[in-house]
């Protein structure tokens, strides 16, 4: 309906999403249901051509007239937009034409009763640990599914279920004051896959409990350990710098690198766009382009951009199929777990937090509040508060000394805990 009136209203071109969601979630504080949320979302949003100016709007409402009012509202914004040479859709050859079951929908027919037994079960773990465990920020179980439609002018349509489930803890420790806290969640597609819900409560209460008697360090210059969680941060860091929009913006730290080697030869990047069951799989991007396996760094040395359709456009390239982000980008890991990684520091800093947002990707500088562990002769020594830690993006990168298995898979970006040789640490 939406393409036949866009090219009935004189639209040369015209591409359209249409998506649903919806799910719930419970939360519980000291064993008492705090929050019982449903939610239910769908929209609608439609993206039509005059040659070269392009128009957008977006509507909730499904029913006939709204969706029409919503083309003629799209065609309307594209009759007073600028030309841009690099809008419109993609080549043809290049969108997706096979259908894939990934198996990426598994929903959780879970009552809300049983999803606060759960959550109330993971809270009590965390509570029975240690009665220094005092206090808590809540436990919570959600269940979301969602499916979308998207289809374009060119002929291309394609869509699917998708499921996302979380389970997810956090506590405060100790007393008087000397007070922690600290958190962990896991997410699946599949509920079949989660571990039992006490686990993620007694693993965030001993996280909270391993931080009470922190201390301050001085000022210095040491290795650092990114844990796995926070690792992936630091990759995502280099994906912004690499992605279309701030290259062709020229507001990254790494314009014109490719080719040029960024890493230590041992790192190597893969994005994995078919994984069955992966948190970021799919079969085409947000264009429609087909997603194909590709290797990102070989060898340290960068392979590809992330570029969509107009950003590739923009820098005189062809997309990668990456409009909406990447797709199950694995940095492939080495030998060690983290207690392996420890020990090849010997001593330094093993960061487990960190605050604010201080990174700058126009020139790489980084810096960041951090809280987490300090190492000494392979073991953890005491925990530590209230530094910061500075450096430079593109000189962490290639002062990687190794990466870690300890992957845990929570988003798009897997990687391993990274041991960095050196980074300036801010303290006393």
């Amino acid at each position: 309906m939406v393409l036949d009136h866009a090219a009935a209203k004189g639209a040369t071109a015209c591409e359209v999403d249409v998506s649903e969601g919806f799910g719930q979630s419970v939360s519980v504080r000291r064993q008492e249901v705090e929050t019982i949320e449903y939610n239910r979302d769908k929209g609608l949003g439609v993206s039509v051509y005059l040659g070269q100016r392009r128009g957008h709007a977006s509507s909730s409402d499904f029913s006939p007239a709204a969706v029409r009012a919503s083309v003629e509202a799209a065609l309307s914004i594209a009759r007073f937009t600028a030309e841009d040479d690099c809008a419109g859709l993609p080549d043809a050859k290049l969108l997706a034409t096979r259908a894939m079951d990934l198996d990426l929908f598994h929903p959780w027919d879970i009552s809300v009763e049983s999803a606060i037994d759960l959550a109330r079960s993971c809270e009590q773990a965390a509570f029975a640990v240690s009665p220094l465990v005092k206090n808590s920020e809540g436990a919570s179980v959600s269940a979301q599914q969602s499916q979308f439609v998207s289809a374009n002018s060119l002929g291309f349509m394609g869509g699917f279920a998708t499921t996302r489930h979380y389970i997810s803890c956090s506590v405060i420790v100790g007393e008087g004051d000397d007070m922690q806290r600290d958190d962990w969640y896991v997410s699946q597609r599949d509920p079949g896959k989660f571990v039992d819900a006490a686990t993620v409560g007694d693993y965030a209460a001993r996280r909270a409990l391993s931080r009470l008697g922190a201390r301050k360090l001085k000022t210095r210059k040491c290795p650092v350990i990114f844990e796995a969680p926070l690792a992936t941060g630091l990759i995502g860091s280099f994906v912004h710098a690499i992605s279309g929009g701030a290259l062709y913006r020229k507001t990254s730290f790494l314009l014109d690198s490719l080719g040029q080697q960024l890493f230590p030869d041992f790192v190597r990047i893969s994005e994995r766009p078919h994984v069955r069951g992966g948190l970021a799989s799919s079969p085409f991007d947000d264009d429609g382009v087909a997603t194909h396996d590709r290797e990102v760094v070989t060898d340290g040395v960068l392979q590809g951009y992330f570029l969509s359709t107009y950003s590739a456009r923009k820098l005189g390239l062809q997309t990668t199929g990456n409009a909406g982000g990447a797709h199950n980008l694995r940095v492939q890991p080495g030998r060690h777990d983290l207690k392996g990684l420890l020990r090849e520091m010997g001593s330094g800093l093993l960061v487990t937090e960190l605050l604010g947002q201080g990174v700058n990707y126009v020139t790489g500088d980084y810096s960041r509040g951090a809280a987490g562990y300090w190492v000494e002769k392979g073991e953890i020594a005491y925990p530590v508060e209230e530094i910061t830690i500075a450096g430079n993006l593109k000189e962490m990168l290639r002062g990687i000394v190794d990466i870690g298995n300890d992957i845990e898979v929570r988003g798009s970006k897997q990687v391993g805990s990274i041991l960095i040789e050196r980074m300036t640490i801010a303290g006393n």
